[in-house]
């Protein structure tokens, strides 16, 4: 049986552009096997777009809230997304705005 799926967007802010806190949570991401991407914004933020089971977005959550040794996260951001599941097949850094 399959867990069923939601889509989230999480807005994370503190020191998370230019000391590679995509790269960090692209990597994470792929570990847990979720599809969706992670792109800077223009105000600063980093926006995150994931596709999984509740438990394995909380897991994501966690991680990207702890970031690792050089970001500092100072608030996570989170909301309901619509899924655009179809058209994502893996985890990548966009660089759209």
């Amino acid at each position: 049986m399959r867990t069923a799926q939601i889509a989230r967007r999480f807005f994370v802010s503190g020191i998370v552009q230019g000391v590679g806190f995509r790269y960090f949570t692209q990597d994470e991401a792929e570990r847990l096997q979720i599809n969706g991407f992670v792109r800077n914004l223009r105000d600063g933020r980093v926006e995150v777009y994931a596709i999984g089971s509740a438990e394995i977005l909380s897991k994501l959550r966690t991680l990207i809230g702890r970031g690792r040794a050089a970001p500092l996260v100072q608030h996570v951001a989170e909301e309901p997304a619509n899924s655009i599941r179809d058209s994502l097949k893996e985890f990548s850094i966009t660089y759209d705005q």
